[in-house]
């Protein structure tokens, strides 16, 4: 666990679209550009060893701007492949909100960042005392079988509501956008909802107006 007041103001940030990292969950990330190259180098040098994985998107000006909610991950594992690329595991530690951007010498981008509203993330593993096992187990498979995906339905049905919710929520495949509303929902009962919400959303055929506005 780590406490409030051991979380930095300033944190480096990956601006990957459509990655999405949630606290006490693992995501595997392949390095390979300079600029990211470095920011690893760099995080191994600090003794928190924390990226904030943020989505991006487009402003009206066609500019690239930042979500204001990131999630920080703890590099945990990283090896070095042949050719210099790296694979590096970060591990979820807490949510943030992005104060601003932080200018300087570096070839990445860093934040000035708040942890304040995000105390449950630093907590123990959330429950979902309303959740619906089977009947969401029903939707997922009729959901896997659509979009031809595949998994250990015995593993799903042994994990925990946290893991599989929030496993759930970073490997299937939707849209940033989507992804963003899985990041923000403010406690995993809402996560779940959301979820639901965007599952059922596909196995209609996305018709009708966007989901999440």
């Amino acid at each position: 666990m780590t406490a409030s007041f051991d979380l930095p103001d300033v944190i480096p940030v990956f601006p990957l679209p459509g990655a999405l990292l949630l606290p006490r969950a693992r995501l595997p990330l392949h390095l390979f550009e300079p600029r990211y190259l470095a920011m690893l180098d760099d995080c191994l040098k600090t003794d928190h060893r924390l990226i904030g994985m943020v989505q991006p998107y487009e402003d009206r000006n066609g500019d690239n701007q930042l979500h204001m909610i990131g999630c920080a991950g703890r590099l945990t594992q990283f090896s070095e492949t042949e050719d210099g690329r790296y694979m590096i595991t970060l591990s979820g530690i807490s949510r943030f909100r992005v104060k601003s951007e932080v200018t300087g010498f570096t070839p990445y981008r860093r934040c000035d960042v708040s942890w304040d509203g995000f105390d449950r993330d630093l907590g123990k593993p959330e429950t979902d005392p309303a959740f619906k096992r089977d009947l969401f187990l029903d939707t997922l498979k009729r959901y896997f079988s659509d979009q031809e995906l595949a998994t250990d339905w015995d593993s799903l049905k042994e994990a925990d509501d946290e893991l599989l919710i929030n496993s759930l929520s970073m490997l299937c495949p939707f849209e940033p956008e989507d992804r963003q509303a899985l990041l923000e929902a403010p406690s995993l009962s809402t996560r779940r909802e959301t979820l639901v919400t965007l599952i059922e959303f596909a196995l209609r055929g996305g018709a009708g107006e966007d989901l999440l506005q």
